[in-house]
């Protein structure tokens, strides 16, 4: 059923989940939000947001090398205790972190990051193409954001879907996280290094390499 924006911003108050995941559990709860409340609650999800305001200062430089050398990620994941970033599920996500980012090549972490030239650079190619392909001006504006939403879906590490389980999201995947383990959890910050990259050389494509992999 179609969820409307008002029970959205409701259930996002009382629970302090995300505005996605409020969306998905009040469609699940056909807009009963009491239900829609319990499904956050089950899945973890409003009790990671409890967390995500705790300062979080210990965890892990996680690296990941593909094969041959010829991709290779560093990302700093934290987390609030050192007892936490030495636990194997800890480490076990930072490293699904660092292989999401070999394989999917993000440029950034979350949307806040891109700056706002970066915007108006994307949203100025988006117009112009909509208007190439005869759209009316009328309609244009907000087919422009629903693709900038799909800009943020491929370069926005935690609006990626994961590439071990692509029905969920980085997001997602991070709520269960910090639900599970306990800790507020945050991706800092990341690097990505490909070999040749910028040098004119016999195209590779790594990434499926990568996404194969990730997927055995």
């Amino acid at each position: 059923m179609a969820v409307n924006a008002s029970a959205v911003k409701e259930l996002r108050e009382k629970t302090g989940a995300g505005m996605l995941d409020c969306k998905k559990a009040l469609e699940e709860a056909n807009g009963d939000l009491t239900r829609a409340a319990e499904i956050l609650r089950e899945k973890g999800l409003a009790a990671a947001a409890n967390k995500a305001g705790r300062v979080a200062t210990e965890g892990v430089v996680e690296s990941y090398i593909h094969a041959g050398g010829r991709i290779g990620v560093l990302v700093e994941i934290n987390c609030e205790t050192d007892f936490v970033a030495k636990t194997d599920q800890f480490r076990e996500f930072a490293r699904d972190i660092a292989m999401q980012i070999a394989a999917a090549n993000p440029k950034f972490v979350g949307r806040e990051e891109v700056s706002q030239e970066e915007l108006d650079k994307e949203r100025e190619i988006l117009t112009a193409q909509a208007l190439n392909e005869g759209k009316p001006e009328k309609i244009v504006e907000k087919m422009v954001e629903g693709r900038l939403s799909k800009y943020y879906e491929e370069f926005c590490l935690l609006e990626q879907n994961f590439i071990k389980d692509p029905d969920k999201t980085i997001s997602t995947l991070l709520k269960e996280k910090i639900s599970t383990i306990g800790e507020n959890i945050s991706i800092r910050r990341f690097v990505r290094y490909e070999l040749g990259e910028g040098l004119e050389k016999k195209e590779d494509n790594f990434v499926a390499e990568v996404m194969s992999q990730a997927k055995l």
